[in-house]
Parts: C-alpha cells; structure tokens; sequence
C-alpha cells in the first residue's frame, strides 16, 4: 500500500536503518543521504520516509510531505554550500527517465557547472 514500507525497497531499508547510508540530514518526514554512484561533486538524495513509487505519486498523495523533499533540497544545498553557485534538483519519473529505484526521491546536484539540456 502507498506510504506503507516496502520490504523489497533498498530506500525503504536505508529509513529503517536495516541498510547504511551516509546521512546527511533528516527531518520528522525525510532522509538525505549521498548517492553511492555520484554524478556530480554533490550528489544527495532526498527522500520520503513514507513509500511512494515516484513523484508524482507522491505530490498526488501527500503533497506536503512533496513540499518537504523540496524544502529539504534547499536545506541540503545550503548545508554543503552549493547554494550560491547554484544546483539542480532531479526527478526522475519512468524507466525512460532513468529511474531505477520505485521509491519517490530527489537528486540534489552541485559543485561543478550543469549544462542545459541535461543528458
């Protein structure tokens, strides 16, 4: 059920504690911690405790706690000081858009310069 842990979730078992993640930041809702395979100088992902596949269906359930990834974002970016250089905040929705986890999760990226269009 949506928003209930997932026993087949790797990000589910990083909230519960059953798998290490270097952690960055946590909130009553959220946990940050660096991505294993980082693109960027900072990679962060910022999750939601609660289980939702993917963004949208977690905007479409529990749009504050969608508001709290996002505010957490901005949290992480200051905290590693790549706020003022700017940074990127990633969604990424389907296989074709390359998510690999069905665990709604933000991809908090900065410290080298970005190009657009990304990929």
């Amino acid at each position: 059920m949506a928003g209930e842990p997932q026993s087949d979730c790797l990000f589910c078992k990083i909230v519960s504690g059953e798998v290490p993640a270097t952690i960055v930041r946590e909130s009553e809702t959220t946990v940050a911690f660096r991505d294993i395979n980082p693109q960027a100088p900072t990679h962060v992902l910022v999750i939601p405790k609660a289980h939702h596949r993917d963004a949208a269906a977690l905007a479409a359930a529990e749009p504050g706690i969608a508001a709290d990834v996002l505010r957490e974002a901005g949290e992480v970016a200051a905290q590693e000081k790549i706020d003022g250089s700017g940074y990127r905040v990633v969604f990424n929705t389907g296989t074709g858009a390359g998510q690999t986890i069905w665990h709604a999760h933000a991809h908090v990226l900065g410290g080298r310069g970005l190009n657009w269009p990304p990929g």
